[in-house]
């Protein structure tokens, strides 16, 4: 997705998770787009997704912060908040190590999944959603787009139709990979620059998986939003606002 707005200063990079592309920004990007047009915004499609085709087999996490940078180099971004939902998370150390703490104005985490140092996506799923992973990456293939009433589970409940419409449209392939490799992120995110979107009824990332992240890495900056997963789609005016405060605009 292009970059929205042409003010100058600080820019939000909205970086999708698993079975996801970018398309699943848009409700948010239009609510953005009508309240602050100048404010730059870019929705990535990280490798093998959407307009960025590429190998799953071959994407890991690390080919996965490359091509965010990649991406915020190629659109002149100075300062940005980068923004990750779900295991688009698991970018957010190396994207941080990469372009350094300066460039990086503030990160917010939206239902996001962040394991602990050396851990993997694997280790910290719980309940279905560990299952439903855990079987179809078994083989280290990519796995395959989420089937509709499982990706309506997942992803949408207290959606409306058109709401869930546009999730289930965009379902795509995914890395197994990124399922089961360590990640390292001790030390890298600031917990006062580190904000979190908590939808309360996540069937993927459960609230109480979230709130151990959020109390192992100290952010105290926590949104509870009254959704599911997808809260960019459920709820874009209550995101918005969020991500307008951490980008510095006053509406």
């Amino acid at each position: 997705m292009p970059v929205a707005g042409s003010g100058e200063g600080v820019g939000l990079v909205l970086i999708h998770g698993a079975g996801h592309t970018a398309a699943c920004w848009q409700p948010t990007v239009t609510e953005l787009a009508r309240s602050v047009p100048d404010l730059p915004v870019m929705a990535v499609d990280l490798p093998g997704r959407g307009d960025t085709p590429e190998d799953l087999r071959q994407v890991t996490v690390q080919r996965c912060a490359e091509h965010v940078v990649e991406r915020v180099e190629a659109a002149s971004l100075d300062r940005i908040v980068v923004v990750a939902h779900s295991m688009g998370a698991l970018t957010v150390p190396s994207i941080t190590a990469r372009l350094g703490g300066r460039r990086i104005a503030a990160t917010v985490l939206v239902a996001a999944l962040l394991p602990p140092d050396g851990a993997s996506v694997l280790d910290t799923l719980r309940g279905p959603a560990r299952r439903i992973v855990a079987r179809q990456s078994r083989h280290g293939l990519p796995r395959r787009r989420p089937h509709r009433v499982v990706a309506r589970w997942m992803f949408c409940n207290g959606m409306t139709r058109p709401q869930r419409e546009l999730v289930l449209a965009q379902r795509c392939d995914e890395s197994s990979r990124m399922d089961r490799a360590p990640i390292r992120s001790a030390g890298v995110l600031d917990p006062t620059r580190t904000a979190w979107v908590l939808p309360r009824r996540d069937r993927t990332v459960r609230p109480r998986t979230q709130r151990a992240t959020i109390e192992r890495l100290g952010i105290v900056d926590v949104t509870e939003v009254d959704a599911g997963h997808d809260v960019m789609v459920s709820h874009p005016q209550v995101l918005a606002s969020v991500l307008k405060r951490h980008a510095g605009s006053p509406r």
